[in-house]
């Protein structure tokens, strides 16, 4: 009977096993395989080593490109927040004004001792994650993580704007795995309040 497990799972494990059995039997003078099974068994390999380069540059490419718009969105929140302030000491600014161009921020006032954040992420797959959160008049939030060999939550990161993105690569690349995320929020480098409910993530290659 023949056994299915003898093939590698993880896509870098197959790939150099399967360059060496092609290489074997196009050097192999048996007869168990025929020309016609070389020539297959070539084609095939040489076709999954290009998909597998193309997956990575797109892999790069997604990375990169998130990388990019989370850095435009900052400098673009930096310079809008410094023509505001401008704007809210001009002798003609008003709260009509401010209402108008949505430069108020919002009234709504969370009592933060008892509070825990909204936190909500999302997939950006290759181990990348984007965290969401609610800031309030908080200074931020404190995001915990736990993972495959973690004993417990660890810190991972304190986020002073949402979204704030876990680029941490895959344990094992190739094999998705489950990230267990959790925060509070933080007020004069103190934690304060109540840690989130658990966000479970699946982050796919």
């Amino acid at each position: 009977m023949l056994q299915k497990n003898f093939i590698p799972a993880a896509d870098q494990d197959f790939h150099a096993w399967f360059e060496h059995l092609t290489t074997s039997l196009s050097l192999s003078i048996s007869a168990c395989a025929t020309s016609d099974d070389i020539v297959a068994m070539q084609a095939a390999q040489a076709d999954f080593k290009t998909q597998t380069l193309n997956a990575t540059n797109m892999a790069a490419l997604a990375k990169q490109a998130t990388s990019n718009k989370t850095e435009s969105r900052l400098r673009a929140e930096d310079l809008i927040r410094t023509v505001a302030k401008r704007i809210k000491a001009h002798v003609d600014y008003n709260a009509g004004l401010g209402a108008q161009l949505g430069i108020i921020g919002p009234r709504h006032q969370q009592d933060l001792a008892k509070a825990h954040p909204i936190l909500k992420g999302i997939d950006l797959t290759g181990g990348q994650v984007s965290l969401s959160f609610t800031k309030y008049q908080s200074d931020g939030i404190n995001i915990y993580c736990k993972r495959d060999g973690d004993l417990d939550f660890v810190l991972l990161a304190r986020a002073t704007i949402s979204p704030y993105i876990d680029t941490r690569p895959l344990l094992q690349v190739g094999i998705p795995e489950l990230r267990h995320y959790c925060a509070v929020y933080m007020s004069k480098d103190q934690q304060i309040g109540h840690y989130s409910d658990e966000v479970i993530i699946n982050c796919t290659p």
